[in-house]
């Protein structure tokens, strides 16, 4: 039997998984990691932990393609972020995770890769959790306050007696219901907003004194220091509440992104297919017969390096 792997064994496997996922893999890297996975027993326990935490907490999301520096930086970044996870965990000292900057692990409320949940709140408010979620809930006698960590929400505010303001907070500001339905999702740097009856209040951090009021069929995505231009809300932005990913039109390589935010592991889409155009409804709950049949509508092939790595490729 292997014997665990070490501290640099462990470095080695995030390090592969980062660059594997950095948005400019090669089949030349490709074949470079499949030699460094089967050379030795302990790279292959390395990489299953790896593994085993990406699809449990999706630790890294694919990245686009950068610049060498910015890359770099990034890289690095990411394989310490990844570590402090499979040290902290591993370890069994959940308190050594606060130093990594992923509090959504020790959220009040989560959601797995392929898990979505409904929620009733104490003043009777209804939240709908999309998959790879997790929140904290604060209510007081002041007010009714989420605290979107990641991933995605629903929320359907009921009427308060005692009149307190219902507030999202996400890593780029807050979202204020003005008697309303409204989604959040927290993006990477980034918040969007849609309001699907009445409207609310954006306030980024960086300009807490300029709310922007957003009104039912309007969607806008909003950083700390700027907020984008409004946009018409699509019809079906919150299919994923009845499990499906409605697309019109979309670019593959969107819509491999949005797809694997339902399963677990790396699902990645290569550049020579990319632009190939999507539309229709498929069921989120049941990502392997999507695969399978995208190669029935269009000219590509789907390729398992793992069980939990794919790769959408030319036909």
């Amino acid at each position: 039997m292997p014997s665990t792997p070490d501290f640099n064994m462990l470095e080695a496997a995030a390090t592969w998984y980062v660059q594997l996922n950095d948005g400019t893999v090669s089949e030349a890297r490709t074949q470079a990691w499949q030699a460094w996975l089967t050379s030795c027993p302990q790279h292959a326990a390395a990489w299953a932990r790896v593994e085993k935490f990406q699809s449990q907490w999706a630790m890294i999301p694919p990245k686009a393609a950068r610049s060498s520096l910015d890359a770099a930086k990034a890289q690095r970044r990411d394989v310490l972020k990844i570590l402090g996870m499979l040290l902290a965990v591993g370890s069994g000292t959940w308190l050594a995770a606060e130093q990594v900057p992923y509090r959504s692990m020790l959220a009040e409320q989560r959601t797995g890769i392929r898990e979505r949940r409904s929620l009733r709140l104490d003043d009777g408010s209804q939240l709908e959790l999309n998959a790879d979620t997790a929140l904290d809930i604060h209510f007081d006698s002041r007010q009714r306050l989420i605290r979107l960590h990641r991933g995605e929400i629903l929320v359907q505010t009921a009427k308060d007696p005692d009149q307190r303001p219902f507030i999202v907070h996400t890593g780029d500001g807050s979202v204020r219901a003005l008697g309303t339905r409204f989604s959040v999702r927290q993006l990477s740097g980034q918040t969007r907003v849609g309001v699907l009856q009445s409207a609310v209040e954006i306030r980024p951090y960086g300009h807490l004194d300029q709310p922007l009021r957003l009104e039912a069929g309007q969607q806008v995505t909003f950083n700390s220091d700027s907020v984008d231009e409004a946009q018409a809300l699509p019809a079906a932005s919150t299919a994923w509440v009845q499990g499906m990913l409605s697309v019109d039109d979309w670019r593959l390589s969107d819509f491999i992104e949005e797809l694997g935010r339902y399963r677990p592991g790396v699902l990645r889409c290569a550049t020579a297919v990319q632009e190939l155009r999507i539309s229709g409804a498929f069921r989120i709950d049941d990502t392997e017969t999507v695969l399978e049949n995208l190669s029935k509508t269009l000219p590509v092939k789907v390729r398992f390096l793992t069980r939990y790595w794919a790769s959408i490729e030319p036909a």
